[in-house]
């Protein structure tokens, strides 16, 4: 898209209008769904700033990252899935820095990851070295250096297509190093990171026409028998949202959800209100179902 617009951001569920799961508009509660269209997601945040972007107390401790906190979700295109993180996974196990370099291969990708903190993808390369998306450019760094003093894993196989030959990541990950600003094609250093292993351009910004139905489903557990379900027109704008529900923390997503429920609840018990006209913006759909 040529013209730059105002950021929009995802506030909270509450805050966005939806629409009914079955496709079928009523004036019953209020409509709810997000569009990231204009919206970059900086994974990176300013040092000395927290996560919400305002200036960070120096004397507050560093929260302990707590798997425990982790979001239980799955991607649905259609209906196969292409994604899936669940914490009873041993592939969601941490490590530090300096014992993951022992575990790393060429082409494999990395996630480092920090309570309150949007996690950080990029690309192993070899000779202990990584290639990521930080702070709009595309940087060949140590891998102890991009973690930042966060934990890490590897993460090749939550992603769920075909992966391209080791060769063929490395390659497509040192290609892009120096690319920065206007000159990116990603949103951030997820998408970068698995555009590299995956070669899928639906991972580009661009990379899909966000018209008709939502063919995407991000699937939220929130507990054995419930989840939350939201539809998307992009696998980009999914993982937007995935992303920022990985940087709330389990117990804060969930804390949206209930509200955001209570507040349908109360809204049907009043009176409708006048019928919106229409919403321009693309929307996610947001459901309860039993799992």
């Amino acid at each position: 898209m040529g013209n730059q617009m105002d950021k929009l951001s995802h506030l909270s569920y509450a805050e966005v209008p939806t629409v009914d799961p079955n496709g079928v508009d009523t004036e019953d509660g209020p409509r709810i769904g997000v569009s990231y269209i204009f919206s970059n997601d900086d994974d990176e945040l300013e040092e000395g700033c927290a996560v919400d972007g305002t200036e960070k107390d120096p004397n507050q401790e560093e929260k302990q990252y707590d798997q425990r906190d982790e979001v239980e979700c799955a991607v649905y295109n259609r209906d196969e899935c292409i994604y899936e993180k669940s914490v009873k996974s041993a592939s969601l196990e941490v490590y530090s820095p300096e014992n993951l370099l022992n575990k790393c291969k060429a082409g494999d990708l990395v996630e480092f990851v920090a309570t309150g903190q949007y996690p950080h993808w990029a690309v192993y390369v070899g000779d202990f070295q990584v290639v990521h998306l930080h702070r709009a450019e595309v940087k060949n760094s140590f891998l102890t250096d991009a973690s930042q003093g966060r934990r890490c894993r590897i993460v090749n196989d939550l992603y769920k297509f075909k992966a391209l030959g080791a060769d063929m990541v490395v390659q497509n990950a040192m290609e892009q190093v120096g690319l920065k600003d206007r000159e990116l094609s990603w949103r951030n250093s997820e998408c970068f990171a698995a555009w590299c292993r995956f070669g899928k351009r639906e991972f580009k910004m661009g990379g899909e026409i966000r018209i008709g139905k939502q063919p995407y489903r991000l699937k939220i557990f929130m507990s054995d028998k419930h989840s939350h379900v939201l539809e998307f027109q992009s696998l980009e704008d999914m993982v937007m949202e995935k992303r920022r529900n990985d940087h709330l923390g389990r117990t804060a997503v969930l804390q949206e959800l209930a509200t955001h429920f209570n507040s349908v609840e109360e809204t049907k018990s009043e009176p409708a209100p006048p019928t919106p006209p229409p919403h321009t913006h693309t929307h996610t759909h947001a459901y309860i179902q039993n799992v």
